[in-house]
Parts: C-alpha cells; structure tokens; sequence
C-alpha cells in the first residue's frame, strides 16, 4: 500500500487486535431502532437483529456495528432536551441482540453505536469490542473514562453541532470544512489521551452526513486522506446517505433518490473513500461492499507498486 495513505497496523480491541491496512475491513450495520433513516423498523424485533447480523458476518462483515439510538437529523439525540430514548430503552434493545450474535458467534467483532457511557460500560460487559461513538466524546462527559477502563476499540467521529442544529448551520468553504473536522478530530484525540485511551485503540471517522451539507460531503470525501496526518487510521460511512440521494435528483423528477434507489452510489462513494485512504467501510450491503472493497484494495495496491508486506 502506499505509504502516504494505509500504513499496515494493528488496532487494539478489548481483547484481541485487528490488522488494519493490508486490506479494506468491512463493518456491517444493524439498526435496532424503529427511527433509523435507512431501515428503521425492520430489525427493531431482537431476533430479526440477531439474524440480520448472523446474516452480515456470513456476507463477509469483518465487524457489526449495533445502533440502537437513531442520529439521524429531526431525533434530537445527543443529549439534547428531549433525547431520542432513555439510556435504559438504548439497553433494552441492544443487549438481547448483542448476546444473541455472540452466543452464536463467539468470535464476532462486535461494535455498539452509542455516546453514552452508561450504555457502553454495559455492552462492553457483555462482551463489545468496540465503542463507536459519533459525537467524538462530546455528548457524555463520562464515555472516554468508561472506555479507559475497558481498554476496548474507539471509534471518534466528527460531528458538527447536534442533529436538531445541522438543517440551519451556515456552509463552509472547503477550507473551513476540512480546518473544523480535523480540528474536531484532533480536540477528540486529546480528549481520549487525558482519559488514558492508547492511540492504538483509537479510528477516526470524519462523519459523513454529520452536519455536513450535502456538497461538503464531496469536498470532505476528495481530501479524506489529509486526516491521515493526525496519525490514525479512517473508518468512512458513506453507505445510503442522503447527500447522495441529493446528488441522483436528476434522475428521480428532481426529487432526492429514496434510500432503496442509493446502494449503487453508496458503492461509488465508498470506493472513492478506500482509495482517499481508508482502511475500514461502514456500509449496510455488506456483500457488494466486500466485492467492490476488493477491487479498490488492488488499485491500492498496484498504485504503490510493491507490496507493504
């Protein structure tokens, strides 16, 4: 690989470490929320999540990332007056489906979406490996100390104000865009330094859709690999996200692609991602995302030249 973008390292768990580099990892996503932008609803039900996940590791998922609090914009999550659902409803769904994959599948890297601490004490109990937290450690002064504890896997993304805010935030100039997330990325950095996280345990993900306008997100996405300089490895979730339902209007009467008509730019947009330096993928079509991930992962590959190895 080359150099200047996917370095081979090893990505420190909770109990186990996980090759970064040598190829594109794919994290399958199941929402166990009835809110959830691109399937909310259809895994609310314990079992149908446990067999939607069994599902993505058979597809080829490296990792599952388990939500069960939608952050899509209009949920008010984020600590905000009136949270989504309680800590406790957060719990109720994920545990029964977090137990249910692992006693099927012991060996599965499990992530868990959330920004409460006291929902990531419990999933890590219950045998996570990673805490996937979207706000970068901003919602929950108490998660990055939970996560010290544990010495589990972090995932610190980028997320510009809350979701209730993004609809009337003022756009940024790609400057500015690219000088707000890396800086943001950088506050969480330090953040999980002062709570004792190794930055071996640490992914940065600069959160895509995440209070960013539908056009910053291209602007983000073609100079994804200048967050490479602050020393960690990128995760990219780009999978059915609505700026690329924005971008396929002219094909749909102008009016934004459905989330159903999205999975072949979300490929588009993933591949670009991989080759701006990514070494993890987020997606909910785990399949083409693995057979598309491959092909990118030999453009990668032929572009340096040599093998890393």
């Amino acid at each position: 690989m080359s150099a200047d973008l996917r370095k081979i390292t090893s990505w420190q768990l909770r109990t186990r470490p996980l090759e970064l580099g040598r190829r594109t990892l794919v994290m399958g996503v199941v929402n166990i929320t009835p809110d959830s932008f691109s399937d909310g609803g259809l895994f609310l039900d314990p079992q149908a999540a446990v067999a939607r996940g069994l599902e993505l590791l058979d597809e080829g998922a490296d990792i599952l990332d388990l939500g069960a609090e939608s952050t899509r914009p209009g949920s008010r999550a984020g600590g905000s007056p009136t949270p989504a659902v309680s800590s406790e409803e957060e719990q109720d769904r994920l545990l029964p489906v977090l137990e249910g994959i692992l006693g099927a599948r012991p060996e599965a890297v499990i992530s868990v979406d959330t920004y409460r601490a006291a929902t990531a004490r419990v999933a890590l109990v219950a045998g996570a490996e990673i805490i996937n937290d979207v706000s970068g450690f901003l919602w929950d002064a108490e998660i990055a100390a939970v996560c010290a504890e544990y010495k589990c896997g972090v995932v610190l993304m980028h997320t510009r104000g809350r979701p209730e805010e993004w609809s009337a935030q003022t756009p940024l100039a790609a400057d500015e865009l690219m000088a707000t997330v890396r800086g943001g990325l950088a506050g969480s950095l330090n953040a999980a330094a002062e709570a004792g996280i190794a930055a071996e345990s640490i992914v940065l993900d600069p959160g895509y859709g995440f209070g960013k306008k539908f056009e910053e997100n291209y602007a983000l996405l073609a100079r994804q690999d200048e967050l490479l300089s602050l020393g960690r490895p990128l995760l990219a979730g780009v999978s059915r996200k609505s700026f690329l339902g924005h971008t396929l209007a002219a094909l749909h009467r102008g009016s934004a692609a459905p989330v159903s008509a999205r999975e072949t730019a979300g490929i588009a947009a993933m591949v670009t991602a991989i080759l701006n330096g990514a070494s993890i993928v987020r997606m909910h079509a785990v399949r083409t995302a693995v057979e598309a991930a491959l092909i990118a992962d030999e453009v990668l590959l032929h572009r340096a030249g040599t093998d890393a190895s």
